[in-house]
């Protein structure tokens, strides 16, 4: 099996909806008649004492502090730049039956950049601080921190890329330190979405996607593509001093060439895992299942000293340079997962319910691995689902 460089990655789609999973795609040229009339927009020329029509564009802040609850912000397309973080406060929520909309234009490309901040743990991007909010078609670039910071609940982030960011792209964590276990952010959706080339100047912190430390139960990765950041492209990391956090379901995702840069930036001390799932031996049972980790820095999928009961099923990993998977304890039950190689590599470690359905790398490729040989390639497809293909064929994992 001999596999090639990746060749290209499809962008995001605009204009489309979804809710929890189900997405619907906006009708060209039905903008004026489905936007609903109290919907704000916002433009990178707006003014915050605008009317907020779409003659009369306001403000992204403006906006923000005058939506109603299950309401619509509509952001026109452009670059809107920014010195400090753009705060979707808590309490301004919407409801479990009318979530608050913040996407963009259908048809447009909005982009959040934040490069006038200097690299600060307080300089995030997009704070969603809020309850049932639907974040749709962003891009959000340059922070000092965070991209997307999430500290609400029960949250849809859709169709957004975070790049170029001072730590982890997107992250849900909680919103002080104060803030009780009970209020962790939870029941988050993180669905068809793109992290890449996010690094922190230390070169050890900036992962593409991350629900740690201080993360509530029920978040969800679906449909989601992290790569080319300098550290992790996924990280759940616990630590004693806060405790387990909820368990997080990763799926349907890939993560690759993390622990290097677009522009061959490599930190040889940064992690560099494709899905790292825990941290300081906190037992946390996450869910991860039918994702490929393909020519990360280190592991494809790692423990990291989480010795829960993980289900991790239906899974592929390619040429990671250390193991494919590594987990050197634990009670976690490994089903159907798959693990290819096109050279030498590191025999993989599952501690735990492992039976005959994996094809493990063990010295040599199991039957499986012959789909997954050529150049890799993937991009959304027109319900958010996410594509990936070898050599020109679809695979499913």
């Amino acid at each position: 099996m001999q596999l090639k460089p990746v060749l290209a990655c499809a962008g995001l789609l605009a204009g489309s909806l979804a809710v929890l999973g189900t997405t619907a795609q906006a009708a060209p040229g039905q903008e004026n008649a489905s936007l609903a009339a109290a919907a704000l927009y916002v433009a990178p020329d707006g003014s915050a004492d605008a009317a907020g029509t779409e003659s009369d564009p306001t403000t992204l802040a403006s906006a923000i502090s005058r939506v109603n609850a299950g309401g619509t912000i509509y952001l026109r397309g452009g670059t809107y730049r920014y010195g400090q973080t753009v705060t979707i406060p808590p309490g301004n929520d919407g409801t479990s039956g009318a979530r608050t909309t913040m996407a963009a234009y259908p048809g447009e490309q909005p982009v959040l950049n934040f490069s006038e901040m200097s690299e600060d743990p307080a300089n995030r991007g997009l704070a969603v601080n809020g309850d049932y909010w639907h974040i749709d078609g962003l891009t959000v670039e340059h922070a000092g921190d965070n991209g997307i910071f999430v500290r609400g609940s029960d949250n849809v982030i859709e169709h957004v890329v975070t790049r170029f960011n001072h730590d982890s792209g997107l992250q849900i964590s909680r919103i002080s330190s104060d803030t009780p276990d009970d209020e962790w952010p939870a029941n988050n959706l993180v669905l068809s979405s793109e992290s890449h080339d996010n690094a922190d100047s230390d070169g050890e912190d900036a992962d593409g996607f991350a629900a740690k430390l201080t993360a509530g139960p029920g978040n969800v990765f679906r449909y989601t593509v992290s790569h080319n950041n300098i550290d992790d492209g996924w990280d759940l990391y616990t630590k004693t001093e806060t405790g387990p956090i909820g368990p997080v379901t990763i799926e349907d995702s890939l993560s690759y060439d993390n622990g290097t840069l677009s522009d061959g930036t490599v930190n040889e001390d940064g992690d560099r895992n494709g899905f790292k799932l825990g941290g300081d031996g906190i037992e946390v049972d996450h869910i991860v299942r039918r994702n490929i980790a393909y020519n990360n820095g280190h592991h494809g999928f790692t423990y990291n000293s989480n010795p829960g009961s993980m289900t991790v099923s239906d899974n592929v990993g390619i040429d990671n340079e250390e193991r494919n998977f590594s987990f050197d304890k634990g009670t976690s039950v490994f089903r159907d997962n798959t693990s290819c190689r096109s050279g030498d590599g590191s025999n993989d470690k599952t501690v735990g319910d492992a039976d005959g359905s994996n094809q493990f790398w063990t010295g040599s490729n199991g039957s499986r691995c012959s789909a997954y040989d050529g150049a890799m390639d993937w991009s959304f497809a027109s319900d958010g689902r996410l594509v990936v293909s070898f050599g020109g064929t679809v695979v499913t994992p």
